[in-house]
């Protein structure tokens, strides 16, 4: 392979006209770039400069080889300037997190994507063990957890909380255990979960979500509410899948007498250095759970 300083010497020359100005502006001897010079064009055998008393001209061979090494010796020029390159708004952010925030969280996110259209925002939705896989195999940038990490190699930091709902149909009033129990449950992947949590916190009767009758599973966490807007069973769902639901006023939610709240866990790699977008997309969802 064919040496780049010895381009970057030849191109140079080229440009000056002048081994003396050549050996200056590259910090030189001039015998140096002679040395270059050789050393290239018996490498590639062939001669590339026609040289006499006043001075040089290119060989048909040298004029090729000019035309073909310039774009590369500018390429190499600006080669640590385009790796340590680092802009805050370009490039690609892979972001996964439960159903529920990611609902109101993707809607958000797509707006400051507006502000900033050199970003490229992939936004999915997991449950808590795939999102920690996924940080982990460095398939994602940025996790939303509802549970605290186990592997080593995540960060976490807790940034909120979201509460538990219960939601009903809309006819249903003051809902008590055995309504519910004859209503039955609307299942979801952390279905049983949520109800343990915020049923037993509040109904002493209550010893575990089995003792309720399923109706119905979904695991789009866009349509578990429709079969409950149906009148087929009640569940028990975080904050944020609630207030996305398209038809509030078909369901109701019961403000129980012991809030229950999910915790949230914003999580990265703990081995890898974040990329400026990284950070100021981390920055962009802490300020955006804040508020909320």
């Amino acid at each position: 392979m064919v040496n780049p300083a010895w381009l970057r010497s030849f191109c140079t020359l080229v440009h000056t006209q002048n081994f003396t100005r050549t050996a200056e502006q590259l910090f030189m001897t001039q015998s140096g770039v002679s040395q270059h010079i050789k050393k290239l064009e018996g490498f590639l055998g062939a001669s590339l400069l026609d040289r006499d008393a006043n001075g040089f001209e290119l060989t048909e061979a040298g004029r090729r080889l000019y035309q073909q090494a310039q774009p590369i010796v500018d390429s190499l020029a600006h080669l640590q300037e385009q790796v340590m390159a680092d802009p805050p708004h370009q490039g690609r952010v892979n972001v996964i997190s439960p159903g529920s925030v990611g609902l109101q969280l993707y809607r958000h996110l797509l707006g400051f994507q507006q502000q900033h259209q050199g970003l490229i925002i992939d936004h999915r939705f997991a449950p808590n063990g795939s999102i920690e896989s996924a940080v982990v195999q460095k398939h994602a940038d940025i996790g939303l957890m509802t549970q605290i990490p186990q592997h080593p190699q995540c960060a976490f930091n807790d940034v909120g909380r979201e509460q538990l709902l219960l939601v009903t149909p809309a006819s249903e009033s003051v809902p008590s255990l055995s309504a519910l129990e004859k209503l039955g449950f609307i299942d979801h992947p952390d279905g049983h979960h949520h109800a343990n949590l915020l049923l037993s916190a509040n109904f002493s009767d209550f010893s575990s979500s089995q003792q309720i009758p399923v109706r119905g599973f979904s695991n789009q966490i866009g349509l578990i509410l429709e079969p409950v807007s149906l009148g087929l069973g009640f569940t028990v769902l975080p904050q944020h899948a609630v207030a996305s639901f398209a038809k509030p006023e078909s369901i109701r939610v019961h403000t129980l007498s012991t809030p229950v709240y999910e915790p949230l866990y914003l999580v990265t790699s703990a081995t890898t250095q974040r990329p400026a977008r990284v950070q100021v997309l981390l920055e962009e969802i802490r300020a955006w759970l804040k508020s909320g």
